[in-house]
Parts: C-alpha cells; sequence; structure tokens
C-alpha cells in the first residue's frame, strides 16, 4: 500500500493552505483567486514520528471549455489512483454545491478511503452547520481551519491509522536533482512527461503553463532521480501578476537547491539574454549544467552542418565556460530525450567526483613547475600542493607562499588543464588560492 495522500475538492475550498500546513512549508501557491493550482504538487509530511507523501490537487471543475480546468480535471483523476488515502475538502460557508456532490460521487467508485474535511470552522457555531456534509455518505468527517491549524491534529492521527505502520520506502533526500529550467512555453513540462511516458505535468500552448516547481521521482533504465518541472522565467519588466513572481522565486530556489540544472531553450528563437541568465545563475551557484534545444524538428533547412553550427553559437556566446553538453532534442517526438538523461547523469557523476590529493599533485605540480605563475611587482609565486576540497560543488585550493599575487589568466590556465586531466563536463570548477 502506497504512502500517499491527496487533498482534493473544488477550487478556493483552502486545499493549498492545508498542503503548506501540512508539510510545514509554502511550498504550494495560495491566492484569493479559484484555478491558481494547475499541477500535482507533492511535499512530505511528518506527524508523531510516521511520515508520508501528500499531494495538492488543482480545483476540480466540470463542463467548463476552459483549457486549464480541462487538464486539471485529468490531474486530479490521476492524483486519486496514486492516492491511498483521500482527503476531501468542502467549504463550511457555501454548504453543499453541485460540484461538491459530482466529486463525491467519483470518490465513491475509487473504492479508496475518504475523509470529509470540511474547511474554515473557526467557532461552534460552524461545527453545527458542518453536519450537513454527512449527507455525502463518507465515515470519516473532520472540521478544520486550515489557516488557522484547528483541528488539523485529530485529522492527522486519522490519516497516520489509516495509512498504517508501513514505511515509506522511497529516500529522496539523497537522489540527484535535476531542475528544468528555461523561459515560458519552450517545452520543459512536455519533457518531463516524455521521460515519464504520461502526463505528469499540465502542457498547453499557453506560455506560463506551470506556476510550481513540480518534484518528480523517475526511475527508468537504471537511472533515479529526481526532476523538477519549473515555472518559465521571464524578464522582471514582464512580470506582472503576484501569482507569477511567486513562481519565479521558486525557480529561481530549485536552481539553487538543485545537483544539475538543464537549461532548455527553443530551437526556433535560438539563446536569449534570459536564457544566459539562467546559464550564469546555476554556474554561479556551482551547479552541474546541461543544454538542451528543445523543438529541433521544428527547425527548418537544416544539413549536416546545422548541429555544429548551432553549438558554435551557443559556445561563442557562454564563453569562456564552454565545457557544457549541448544537445539537439524534440519533447514532442522523444527524439533524443533518453541521451539527454545519459548526459545528465554524466554530468552529475562528474559534479559528484572526488580525486585523490596524490593523484592531483602527480599530474599539476610538474606542469606548474614548467609553467609557473608570472611575477608580479618582483614576486614569484610557488604553489607547493593542491587539493580538493569538500563541498557540494567543485573546488580547488592551491597551496602557496603569496596567493594574493595569483592573476586571473593564470587560474583560467590551471581550471583547463584540470578539465585536461580530469573529466568536469558540464561543471564549474572554483579555484582558490591559499597561504601555505
Amino acid at each position: 500500500m502506497s504512502r500517499i495522500v491527496a487533498i482534493v475538492g473544488r477550487p478556493n475550498v483552502g486545499k493549498s493552505t492545508l498542503f503548506n500546513r501540512f508539510t510545514g512549508f509554502r511550498k504550494a501557491i495560495v491566492d484569493d483567486f479559484s484555478g491558481v493550482t494547475r499541477d500535482r504538487h507533492y511535499g512530505i509530511c511528518e506527524w508523531l514520528g510516521k511520515s508520508f507523501t501528500v499531494i495538492d490537487t488543482g480545483g476540480y471543475v466540470t463542463g467548463s471549455s476552459d483549457v486549464f480546468e480541462a487538464a486539471i480535471r485529468d490531474q486530479v483523476k490521476i492524483a486519486v489512483e496514486e492516492a491511498a488515502v483521500l482527503l476531501f475538502m468542502v467549504d463550511v460557508y457555501t454548504d453543499i454545491t453541485d460540484l461538491d456532490s459530482q466529486f463525491a460521487n467519483i470518490l465513491r467508485k475509487s473504492k479508496k478511503p475518504v475523509i470529509v474535511v470540511v474547511n474554515k470552522v473557526d467557532n461552534h457555531n460552524q461545527i453545527n452547520d458542518a453536519a450537513v456534509f454527512y449527507q455525502f455518505g463518507f465515515d470519516d468527517l473532520f472540521t478544520v481551519s486550515s489557516a488557522t491549524g484547528s483541528g488539523t491534529g485529530d485529522l492527522l492521527d486519522k490519516v497516520t491509522e489509516l495509512l498504517g505502520d508501513e514505511p515509506n520506502e522511497d529516500d529522496e533526500e539523497n537522489l540527484p536533482k535535476i531542475a528544468v529550467v528555461g523561459r515560458p512555453n519552450v517545452g520543459k513540462s512536455s519533457f518531463v512527461n516524455a521521460l515519464l511516458g504520461r502526463d505528469r505535468n499540465i502542457v498547453t500552448d499557453i506560455a506560463g503553463t506551470t506556476r510550481d516547481t513540480i518534484h518528480t521521482r523517475y526511475t527508468a533504465f537504471g537511472k533515479d532521480m529526481l526532476l523538477v518541472d519549473t515555472a518559465g522565467i521571464r524578464k522582471k519588466s514582464k512580470v506582472h501578476e503576484n501569482i507569477e513572481f511567486y513562481s519565479v522565486m521558486r525557480s529561481i530556489t530549485a536552481i539553487e537547491q538543485c545537483n544539475v540544472c538543464v537549461v532548455m531553450i527553443d530551437a526556433t528563437l535560438g539563446l536569449e539574454s534570459q536564457d544566459l541568465n539562467l546559464f550564469y545563475l546555476a554556474h554561479r551557484n556551482g551547479k552541474g549544467l546541461v543544454i538542451l534545444v528543445n523543438k529541433w524538428d521544428l527547425v527548418e533547412g537544416k544539413d549536416s552542418n546545422s548541429v555544429t553550427k548551432y553549438t558554435a553559437e551557443i559556445k561563442k556566446t557562454i564563453a569562456p565556460f564552454v565545457d557544457v553538453p549541448i544537445l539537439f532534442i524534440s519533447a514532442l517526438t522523444k527524439q533524443r530525450i533518453f541521451a539527454a538523461v545519459e548526459a545528465i547523469m554524466e554530468v552529475y557523476d562528474n559534479l559528484t567526483t572526488r580525486i585523490s590529493t596524490s593523484k592531483i599533485n602527480t599530474l599539476m605540480l610538474p606542469l606548474i613547475e614548467n609553467y609557473p605563475p608570472p611575477m608580479l611587482k618582483g614576486k614569484s609565486v610557488h604553489i607547493k600542493y593542491v587539493q580538493q576540497l569538500k563541498a557540494n560543488s567543485v573546488c580547488f585550493a592551491f597551496f602557496c607562499n603569496l596567493p594574493q599575487y595569483v592573476q586571473d589568466p593564470y587560474k583560467r590556465f590551471l581550471e583547463n588543464k584540470l578539465r585536461e586531466f580530469f573529466n568536469f563536463k558540464g561543471v564549474p570548477i572554483n579555484i582558490f588560492f591559499r597561504k601555505k
């Protein structure tokens, strides 16, 4: 039995607020407008020494022709299929609506434990009003206020009782975290869905469809990683909605917290300034980097030299850090998407490589002796030994007598030699000079 709990219901009943309270973080975006949550959002809830996965879903509506609401309905159905326990959330202020009744029928057909959660109950009179929701016919009903936390403790007791004592075997803490970033509508969600073989994330032709950062575990072909689909990041001058501002902030946080950053660009538009901003942000944070040129199938007039020319243009733009895998894919036709996974995992392996001090010095010290740092102000710099530092990024310390006299060109020379001796493709290298 899985240990997944899905929070479901119609729009604007407080599902995301309850999700944030369960997980202890403001991971799901909350706003007064209905329809803010579009994708399924995952988090971990810990209660009295037990943990389980919580899914926040979009509001379920019927009879709408809106492209987002139709996609949200499909996402909610997937969440219901994945979950072991369903929290059916309703609003005490609106009584039973037709949409609530329709959704209750769907939940009954799932044959899974359903707990009716009556939200926004802040006083004893509202507790009496909540009794009307027993009409759904479900055995368990709890009154809560997700905003204040009232009643959520009793609810969590019941949830953990239904889940039982089976341990959660999914340990995602140590998995490689791969953030897929880029401007809106370049195909980030399509790429994730193509890898998973199912519609994990909502995809439409409208830019800005993904608003939250969506975490999904990928286990196939001997690979095991956590894919993070992020909201498209536009220039600040084009960000007007509060919701989009939150999305951008969470995408930036995803870059800071990932191991490898996949910068996806649109082949029909090329590498633009905002793509470069994302690239340099990941580079400054010492993250592994892979560039995926998506929609390659839509480029007209391709010939045998097109890839070479396009690659040369990208490297010219991102210089001096050009030791980055660049792959040309199509998420729509699944062209080279598994080659992209191989490249991503190779970069992750390079990022986590640790080289022994003896091996580094055996290769680097003779080179440094033949090509020492240039003299500055009549001072000679003597490098004694080299060591890789323990850090989340790749860092090397060169111990010498006068670290302040080593100039940037010589640092770049040493970095290039490290890349020649060792495989650090896609990984920024930080070099420090320290006094022995």
